[in-house]
C-alpha cells in the first residue's frame, strides 16, 4: 500500500488530504481557459466605466462641484485603453520556453554603401517567347 507519507511532496507535485494527487503537470493551463481568465478581467475593468460615469453626474447633482466630477470622469478615461491591454497580455515566457527566431542579419535603419537608399535595377532585356518560335532562327 502506498502511503501519503512514503510519497515526495514538493512544489512540482502535491497532495490532498487524502493523498490523491492535485497537480500532475507543468503544463500551461489550456488557451481556452487563459481567453477565459482574460475576458473576466476586461469585462471587470469595464464594468467600472459607465457607473464611474454616472457616479460624476450624482456628484455634480450633491455637491455642485465640477472638479469632483471631472476627478471621476479623468480617472475613467483610461479604462478602456488599459483593459484592452490586460485582455490582450499573455502570460509571461518561462525560462525554458524556446526562443525560435535567430536573425543573424539586421536590416540598416539608414542607407549603407551595402544598401542604398533607392534599389536601381536594371531592366531585363526581352526574352524571346518559345511559344512563338516555330524552330526558324531567321528574320
Amino acid at each position: 500500500m502506498w502511503n501519503s507519507g512514503d510519497m515526495k511532496q514538493g512544489q512540482e507535485l502535491s497532495f490532498d488530504d487524502e493523498g490523491q494527487p492535485v497537480l500532475i503537470t507543468r503544463a500551461a493551463p489550456a488557451y481556452e481557459e487563459q481567453h477565459r481568465q482574460r475576458v473576466r478581467k476586461y469585462l471587470a475593468l469595464m464594468s467600472f466605466r459607465i457607473p464611474s460615469l454616472i457616479l460624476a453626474a450624482v456628484a455634480y447633482g450633491i455637491w455642485h462641484n465640477g472638479l469632483i466630477s471631472l476627478a471621476i470622469v479623468v480617472v475613467a478615461i483610461p479604462l478602456p485603453w488599459m483593459a484592452v491591454l490586460i485582455a490582450n497580455d499573455r502570460p509571461p515566457r518561462r525560462a525554458e520556453e524556446p526562443r525560435r527566431y535567430q536573425n543573424q542579419t539586421r536590416i540598416p535603419l539608414f542607407p549603407t554603401a551595402e544598401r542604398p537608399a533607392l534599389d536601381i535595377r536594371r531592366p531585363r532585356a526581352p526574352q524571346p517567347d518559345p511559344a512563338d518560335s516555330d524552330g526558324d532562327f531567321r528574320s
